[in-house]
């Protein structure tokens, strides 16, 4: 059999051997890979081009390696999931930079970075004053997670005593103009739906790039057509909006007839549907 042939068998049986260990030892970001991981991963792939272009000629030493290379990170990784010490050992430990608002020169220096370094970190994180942090670490990836000081953190609904709605993941049921089934199947919605919604919007389906439906059951869509601005779906508006006024009546009613008994009932159902309005107002308003 001619070499280029031999290489050629030899490079699919490996692509495919290396993809199926790859799998097996699990989803990393190259960003966020331990040094560990990305020496193995950079020994694995070195080994895979020197088998595969032939240069390791004996096969049974180059396979050895290969496996080496591939079977005991998976070992010790799994080992290290029982054992905090080796698991230390092997991917190392987090790194406290700055603690109550004070750099640890130490750590910073055990690490090899200068303040530079750590104010360039910071501004990445969209934190350019070294006041605003109370508490900064070294992921054993490379990464700094940092803790805003308490008055510094952007405020949240949960600080004014405010209940919002949950949101679930958006489905996309429109790319590049085709609809896609299984999206909408999965929020209980079909191709009717679908249709009536853009003919709601007045806007055809051939021109839109990208559509999704959101937790709520809102269609958004975005357009091939950047001059043409989609309407904002209102029904969760519009549905609070007259809620609102019905509530509004009752009190008006009450107010107006001279009948007690109904004056009465009016009041009791205007409170009543006040309460619903405070409960569902999370959900309808954002």
């Amino acid at each position: 059999m001619k070499e280029w042939m031999i290489i050629l068998l030899r490079s699919i049986l490996l692509f495919f051997v290396i993809l199926f260990f790859v799998r097996i030892m699990g989803k990393r970001q190259i960003v966020k890979m331990t040094p560990f991981y990305f020496v193995s991963y950079s020994v694995i792939a070195i080994l895979t081009a020197l088998l595969s272009v032939n240069i390791i000629r004996n096969l049974a030493f180059g396979w050895i390696a290969l496996g080496v290379w591939i079977l005991f990170p998976m070992v010790l990784d799994y080992i290290s999931l029982k054992s905090k010490w080796l698991h230390d050992v092997i991917h190392g430990r987090e790194t406290i930079l700055i603690k109550d608002g004070k750099i640890m020169e130490e750590n910073l220096k055990q690490m090899g970075m200068t303040g530079e370094e750590l104010l360039r970190e910071l501004r990445g994180k969209n934190i350019f004053q070294l006041a605003d942090v109370e508490f900064a670490m070294m992921e054993t990836t490379g990464e700094i997670n940092v803790l805003l000081k308490s008055d510094k953190k952007p405020a949240t609904p949960y600080d004014f005593g405010k209940k919002v709605a949950p949101q679930g993941a958006p489905q996309t049921v429109i790319l590049d103009g085709n609809v896609m089934d299984e999206p909408l199947s999965n929020m209980g919605l079909n191709r009717g739906w679908l249709k009536m919604q853009l003919e709601g919007m007045g806007i055809a389906l051939e021109n839109v790039f990208i559509g999704q439906v959101d937790a709520s059951g809102d269609l958004y869509v975005d357009l091939f057509d950047d001059s043409i601005q989609p309407p904002r779906p209102k029904v969760k508006e519009m549905l609070y909006a007259v809620m609102e006024k019905s509530q509004a009546d009752l009190e008006a009613y009450a107010l107006e007839t001279k009948d007690e008994k109904a004056k009465i009932m009016y009041g009791a159902d205007a409170e009543k549907l006040q309460q619903v309005l405070q409960k569902l107002k999370p959900y309808l308003l954002r």
